[in-house]
């Protein structure tokens, strides 16, 4: 399955939309802040842009991307202000290109420009010396070029670099029963399906390395948050027990004749949480990058949100009244076009997603649910 055709967070403005459900996207972002600046910082020092390139991959759309374009604008102008006594160039414009895979939703995120501009024109006398700020949408997938070479200087990806290019590919990974019961790296699964999958990671973030090294100038800088693990097993509950809890709903409906048996053994996640080891060894393998800052944090399954502090606190959906349905929404805004592609219209989503969020309420009175983000700083050499 290529992710170009049929990954993308689910669109408007709905109860299940991506802008609705994306709280834990946002907290992520928010643990960025102090390694964000630390990278503007050194980039400013390193290159002294009198027009500056930006890119952030993987923008989705909702308050989450241009709230990140605000952040890096404000810190760029901050920083040189803090650090004039090491660079007497301050950037007059900014070219930023919002990137995701041509089925996003970039009407909803254009419709939000005009909102951004307005704040920027408010801040004007704040941001001394920005004459210009131009936003444009960049279509297509960061395991490739996106931009000229050499034309940017600082890039930014939060929650997108967990998801591979295509669906892992080996003869055995075909076979229905290799997996069977299971949409991801599970306890059963064998030896054959880990080693797909991580060749597959290996592959994607090696090609999305090289890709940068091209666009970015050297002394620029990149920071990238995404989901990992800090064992070196690849079926630790801390992973992918979001995927296990997913295929139960999925088995408990075929069981009752609702979907077939046959579906399930033969859809995979296009997914992946690597190891410290793993990320750390691609960086250095493809050998462009200085590794600044490579740590990984903890955040809830349902962090940000209202309920996380309650299992019956009411969020910001009226539909939403349990830790689990907010979870339950959370996923299905991220996943519900994969699962409509692969499973079509037989597959009744609404049934699918009280399934599991039920899972996930019982998950929550045995433990804390948490996910391990990597935080990463690079600075291209």
């Amino acid at each position: 399955m290529e992710l170009v055709q049929c990954l993308h967070m689910n669109k408007g403005e709905g109860e299940t939309s991506y802008a609705k459900n994306s709280t834990v996207q946002r907290e992520i972002i928010l643990h960025e802040t102090s390694i964000m600046k630390e990278a503007i910082s050194d980039c400013m020092r390193n290159t002294s842009p009198k027009t500056m390139g930006i890119a952030d991959l993987g923008c989705s759309s909702g308050p989450n991307s241009l709230m990140v374009i605000s952040e890096i604008i404000s810190t760029i102008y901050s920083t040189t202000n803090y650090y004039n006594n090491y660079s007497s160039v301050v950037p007059e414009e900014v070219v930023i290109g919002l990137n995701d895979l041509p089925c996003n939703d970039f009407n909803d995120l254009f419709m939000h420009l005009p909102e951004f501009y307005n704040k920027l024109e408010k801040y004007k006398g704040i941001i001394n010396g920005l004459d210009g700020c131009f936003v444009s949408g960049v279509a297509g997938s960061f395991y490739g070029r996106l931009f000229p070479k050499k034309s940017l200087h600082f890039v930014h990806s939060s929650s997108s670099l967990h998801w591979l290019s295509r669906v892992p590919e080996t003869e055995k990974l075909d076979e229905e029963d290799l997996n069977k019961g299971k949409i991801y790296i599970s306890k059963t699964s064998p030896d054959c399906v880990v080693k797909a999958y991580l060749s597959q990671f290996h592959k994607d973030f090696l090609t999305f390395l090289g890709s940068r090294a091209v666009e970015i100038v050297s002394g620029g800088g990149m920071v990238l948050s995404f989901m990992g693990r800090i064992t070196p097993d690849a079926a630790a509950e801390v992973g992918s027990h979001q995927w296990e809890l997913l295929a139960q709903a999925l088995v408990s409906m075929a069981s009752e004749g609702l979907i077939e048996e046959e579906k399930i053994d033969s859809f995979n996640a296009p997914y992946y949480a690597p190891s410290v080891e793993e990320v750390r060894n691609v960086i250095e393998e493809e050998g462009s990058f200085i590794i600044k800052h490579l740590q990984p944090f903890e955040i809830g399954w349902d962090e940000g949100s209202s309920s996380s502090s309650s299992s019956s606190s009411s969020s910001s959906s009226t539909n939403i009244t349990t830790r689990g349905q907010h979870v339950a929404y959370t996923i299905r805004a991220v996943v519900e076009s994969m699962l409509e592609s692969h499973f079509g219209t037989s597959l009744i989503m609404d049934d699918l997603f009280y399934r599991y969020a039920q899972l996930i309420d019982n998950y929550f009175f045995n433990t804390r649910p948490i996910y391990i983000i990597f935080l990463i700083s690079l600075t291209r050499k």
